[in-house]
């Protein structure tokens, strides 16, 4: 008989995902933890186990049905973070024909043709945050590519997708930001979310019904399928949290991290730039190294499922764990926990797998794949201002990327 271990408190800070990966992988295969909060979960620790689980159709997301301790939320005040996540209704918290009706209507609106048609602006927005950085560095100082490129980058674009007007831009970056901050489970940053989510998107929603252009809101407040089905007024606004926040902070930390790893290793960025190894190789290695999303909130055993001996219980949560999968030596190789873009390592799992694969994981790699080469050809010289270690990651076991990236342009 398996022994399971004791439920281990998953660090809120995410200060050392790599590491905490690795410690819960030495307990097993999968392992019952607890979230911020206090939270119980099941945390999977390798690759083939996350894989497993995710195609498994024993493993649901839609906690009203799945979830055993969805009814108790309101006795838990210090659970309210999770309502981000399991409390709203979309494509990221359904199951089955639930799940396929949503999908079904969201999707039209990410097609290959609006993805290309969108590369024009990507480069134009590139262009300008470069001159940007050009100008804050001629005083000889650091700048922040976090703030100044990697995330404004996303930010305008996905607004621009969106029909986001100026005076709800800020208000919707901060909204995704405090969902992603799992530093605080306090019942007041709860209610700040929930408060957010009912006061931006709802406006984002009226400005959009009032004004329509040729915009994915627009699009999602008009769509029907063929049977003249639509988003309900609940569904659009949970739709436009998931679509816009995955469209935005993903991709921020997307470029973030993939500009860390390379101005960290001279050697494999002098292989980039000599075109031994290909940008689509670097961002692969990024997803899997140091994918954007850490863990993600929440799937349910919808019966007993037993993994290498362990037994997870009916109704119980699991986290999808990307960061975990993509550290598992096992899988991956002995080096698993270096950066190497030479791997190969397009079968990371960080867009997902299966029916819930991510819809805007296109648009995440072509803004990559624009942003990163431009920024390493326009500053032939660019270095961190500090040591790798003295980085400081997102407040958040969700998110993996760091507050700032503090670097120096050169000549």
């Amino acid at each position: 008989m398996t022994t399971v271990p004791t439920r281990v408190p998953l660090d809120p800070l995410g200060a050392d995902i790599a590491a905490e990966s690795a410690r819960l992988r030495a307990l097993g295969p999968i392992v019952p933890v607890t979230l911020p909060g206090g939270i119980p979960a099941w945390a999977p620790t390798g690759y083939d186990t996350l894989k497993t689980l995710i195609l498994d159709p024993r493993v649901s997301k839609d906690p009203r049905r799945h979830w055993a301790l969805f009814p108790e939320l309101g006795q838990h005040p210090e659970w309210g973070w999770i309502l981000g996540w399991v409390g709203v209704i979309n494509m990221l918290s359904s199951y089955g024909p639930d799940h396929t009706r949503l999908r079904r209507l969201v999707a039209p609106s990410f097609t290959a043709r609006r993805t290309e048609a969108m590369r024009g602006r990507v480069e134009a927005i590139t262009a300008e945050l470069l001159d940007g950085l050009g100008e804050a560095a001629a005083s000889g100082g650091p700048v922040d590519l976090k703030s100044g490129y990697a995330h404004p980058l996303p930010m305008r674009l996905i607004c621009e997708l969106f029909g986001v007007p100026d005076h709800l831009t800020e208000s919707t970056g901060a909204l995704i930001a405090a969902i992603m901050d799992t530093s605080d489970p306090s019942p007041q940053h709860a209610a700040f979310v929930q408060e957010q989510i009912a006061t931006v998107l709802p406006a984002l929603v009226a400005y959009k019904t009032e004004r329509p252009g040729d915009d994915m809101t627009t699009e999602l407040i008009k769509v029907r399928n063929e049977d003249g089905d639509r988003l309900s007024a609940e569904e659009l606004v949970h739709t436009l949290l998931l679509v816009i926040g995955a469209g935005f902070e993903t991709t921020v930390n997307l470029i973030g991290n993939a500009i860390v790893a390379l101005l960290d290793d001279p050697a494999q960025l002098a292989a980039v730039r000599s075109g031994a190894v290909g940008w689509d190789a670097v961002v692969d290695e990024t997803l899997r190294a140091h994918p954007s999303i850490a863990n993600l909130p929440l799937r349910f055993a919808i019966s007993d499922i037993t993994v290498d001996g362990v037994t997870v219980p009916a109704g119980d949560a699991i986290i999808t764990t990307y960061a975990a999968a993509g550290l598992d030596p096992a899988h991956f190789g002995a080096d698993a926990h270096t950066f190497d873009a030479a791997r190969g390592a397009d079968d990371h799992l960080a867009f997902g797998i299966g029916v819930h694969r991510c819809i805007g994981a296109p648009l995440a790699r072509m803004e990559a794949l624009t942003a990163l080469p431009a920024l390493f050809d326009r500053f032939p010289d660019l270095e961190l201002a500090v040591k790798p270690e003295e980085l400081k990651q997102v407040p958040s076991f969700i998110a993996f990327g760091w507050q700032e990236i503090p670097a120096r342009i050169g000549k």
